[in-house]
């Protein structure tokens, strides 16, 4: 199939890219090179999938309506894996404009561009962000998720709801993943495995927020993009079973699904901590602070809904991963 692949450059956006060019399939990166984090990282990628014949790459800014409505007239893509989008939430704090410009409208081009040109199947990413102030656990796509507590999540919530408008309108099968805490190597440089690694080893100290309480569901990046690609093979359909008078956020008469993405296996930030450590062969020295806005105590992935419908099965223990990861660190920045 050919498959636009945007946020090619990025870091869940590179290995799922990767991995489709794997399977035989054509596919379109599109990504706008976007300055967040070190800009040739996001080029280094791309030298690595321009490799295989099967590639072409599209500098361009999913904000700019003219140009992705060309796209998909140009390239009529088979089915779309949307990765694209700003990340970060502590970066939302102070850039809430670039929120509404790359995840609303830049997703409402996609949507649009799904839409007219025929598009199978539209995968998108959302993210565990949206439970916010939930407590629940683990977390459910089951449940509601109406209070998000950083304009990321919001964003990405949002997502949802126009995902499912458009699969509700014009019976567009839509797929949203929410990712929990994704690391692994040519991982993004604003996460806590790069910034932690590249602190320990030049002996500078970690900051380490809410004071080492936090609990996150980590979960490796090869399990991220299986989760991915078993979703795009399972094409979203209308549930037989969904009734509104008790609707289930995560299904719908539409063709419409939600999945979580995770390792259903949620790690206290201080173990976590160690397990760098010991892949390093050095400790870290810890600036323990308080919780930044917007944060939330714990994440914890409840994977059965995925794992239901496409035999998804999480599989890279922790210590395996962060040892992947330094591995790939140090080649990469010949530490």
């Amino acid at each position: 199939m050919r498959i636009l692949v945007t946020g090619a450059a990025g870091f869940i956006g590179y290995h799922t890219a990767a991995r489709l060019l794997e399977r035989g399939h054509e596919v379109i990166g599109f990504d706008n090179l976007s300055p967040y984090y070190d800009v040739s990282l996001k080029e280094a990628r791309l030298k690595r999938l321009k490799g295989h014949e099967g590639f072409r790459f599209l500098h361009a800014d999913l904000a700019d309506q003219t140009v992705v409505e060309a796209t998909f007239a140009e390239e009529r893509p088979s089915r779309v894996i949307h990765l694209a989008a700003q990340a970060g939430v502590r970066y939302s704090l102070d850039h809430p404009h670039s929120y509404i410009s790359s995840n609303i409208t830049g997703f409402l081009h996609v949507l649009e561009g799904c839409r007219h040109h025929g598009v199978e199947h539209l995968v998108y990413a959302s993210t565990s962000a949206v439970y916010g102030a939930n407590r629940k656990l683990p977390f459910d796509v089951h449940d509601n998720v109406d209070h998000p507590v950083s304009l990321y999540g919001a964003t990405k919530k949002a997502n949802e709801l126009m995902a499912h408008s458009y699969a509700h309108l014009f019976g567009l099968p839509v797929t949203g993943l929410r990712f929990f805490t994704v690391y692994g190597p040519w991982g993004r440089p604003d996460m806590s495995l790069f910034l932690f690694t590249r602190k320990i080893l030049a002996g500078e100290p970690i900051p380490v927020f809410n004071y080492g309480q936090h609990v996150r569901d980590f979960t490796y990046i090869d399990d991220a993009v299986e989760g991915t690609l078993r979703a795009l093979d399972v094409v979203a359909a209308p549930d037989p079973n969904w009734r509104p008078e008790a609707p289930d956020p995560a299904t719908s008469s539409a063709p419409y699904r939600l999945y979580n993405v995770g390792n259903h296996n949620p790690v206290a930030l201080l173990d976590y901590i160690a397990a760098i450590e010991k892949a390093l062969g050095k400790k870290a020295k810890l600036e323990l602070l308080p919780k930044q806005p917007g944060d939330v105590e714990e994440t914890y992935a409840d994977v059965e809904a995925l794992q239901a419908a496409t035999g998804y099965q999480p599989s890279t223990p922790l210590e395996k991963g962060i040892a992947n990861f330094v591995a790939w660190y140090r080649d990469y920045y010949k530490v």
